[in-house]
C-alpha cells in the first residue's frame, strides 16, 4: 500500500507526521529516545483513533521488527511501546505479523516483569493478537503464555485493570473471549472450595437484550500447579426472544418462559510441560498450567 493511503484519511500536516514517524523508526533502530518518543506518539494517536489503512501501512513500513526490539531493551520507552503495539493489534493485519516479527515472543518476556502499567499493556496485546485466530491462539499455548498470565493474575488480582486484561487473554486463548476489555465487568466469586478461584464476567450486547457471561475457574491441583476452564453461556430475556418469536416466519426459536440461561459454548483449557493426555470431545480442550 502507497503510504498516500493513509494520507488521505489524515490532514495534510498528520499525514507528514504520520510519514515521517514510520521513515525515522523504520530506517535505524539506532535512535536515542528523545528521538524516537515523538514518532510512537504520532502512531499511537493514530492508532488510537484507528485511522483507516493505518495497520496495513504499519506492517509493510517494517517497523514492527523495530518494535520488538525496542521492547527487548526494557527502557524508559518500554510501556510506551508496548501500548502503541497493544493499539496496532486492534486491527488483523499487524496481529497477523506479530509471530514473524518478534512481537509475541518481546511480550512473552515482558510477562515476567513487576511493573503493572507495562503488565497491563502487554496483556493487552496478547489477548487482542490471539483473539479470533487459532493459529495465534496455537502459538502463544506452545510458547508458555497460560502460566505467566496466571502467574500475574494470582500475583496482581487487586489492580482490576490488570485483572479483567489477564481473564480476557485467557478468554481469547481458549476462542471464547472479546477482542475488548473494556465490553466485560469481572466479579469474583465466593464460597468456593479451598485452592479455587471463580471469576464471572459479564458484557451487554443488542442495547442489553442479551448478555454474555463467562466464567473462569482456576483450580489448585498441588503446589505450583493449575487448571483454568473457561466457559461461556448466552443468557437472554423474554422479551428479546418474544419480539423474535413473533417476528419468525418458517421456523422458530426455543420460547423461555422467565429469564434464563442457555449454554452457548463450552471450552475449558490447562496447559502442560508434560504429555498429559488431551480430551478431544467437541466440547472441551484440556491443558494443565505449572507456574
Amino acid at each position: 500500500m502507497d503510504r498516500r493511503t493513509v494520507g488521505h484519511y489524515l490532514p495534510s500536516t498528520a499525514k507528514e507526521s504520520f510519514c515521517a514517524a514510520l521513515d525515522a523508526i523504520s530506517v535505524t533502530t539506532e535512535l536515542v529516545e528523545e528521538e524516537l518518543k515523538p514518532h510512537l506518539d504520532t502512531l499511537l494517536t493514530a492508532a488510537v483513533e484507528r485511522k483507516r489503512g493505518l495497520s496495513e501501512q504499519v506492517v509493510e513500513s517494517g517497523i514492527l521488527p523495530v518494535l520488538a526490539q525496542a521492547l527487548r531493551r526494557k527502557s524508559s520507552l518500554t510501556v510506551h511501546t508496548a501500548r502503541l503495539v497493544a493499539e496496532l493489534a486492534r486491527e488483523a493485519p499487524v496481529r497477523d505479523s506479530c509471530f514473524e516479527t518478534g512481537i509475541i515472543s518481546a511480550l512473552l518476556t515482558l510477562l515476567l516483569s513487576e511493573d503493572q502499567d507495562l503488565l497491563l499493556h502487554v496483556s493487552r496485546a496478547i489477548g487482542r493478537i490471539c483473539h479470533d485466530s487459532s493459529l495465534q491462539q496455537e502459538r502463544l499455548l506452545r510458547l508458555g503464555v497460560v502460566p505467566r498470565l496466571v502467574s500475574v493474575l494470582l500475583q496482581h488480582s487487586e489492580n482490576e485493570a490488570l485483572l479483567s486484561s489477564c481473564l480476557l487473554a485467557l478468554c481469547n486463548l481458549a476462542d471464547l473471549g472479546e477482542q475488548d476489555d473494556s465490553k466485560f465487568v469481572w466479579e469474583k466469586s465466593g464460597h468456593f472450595d479451598e485452592g479455587e478461584q471463580v471469576f464471572h464476567g459479564t458484557s451487554q450486547h443488542s442495547f442489553g437484550f442479551v448478555s454474555a457471561v463467562t466464567m473462569v475457574r482456576l483450580n489448585q491441583w498441588s503446589q505450583g500447579q493449575y487448571s483454568v476452564s473457561v466457559e461461556t453461556l448466552q443468557r437472554c430475556s423474554t422479551l428479546f426472544w418474544g419480539a423474535q418469536n413473533g417476528r419468525q416466519t418458517g421456523w422458530r426459536l426455543p420460547s423461555f418462559t422467565h429469564w434464563g440461561c442457555c449454554p452457548k459454548f463450552y471450552k475449558v483449557i490447562k496447559y502442560s510441560v508434560k504429555n498429559i493426555p488431551k480430551n478431544r470431545s467437541l466440547k472441551t480442550a484440556v491443558f494443565h498450567t505449572f507456574l
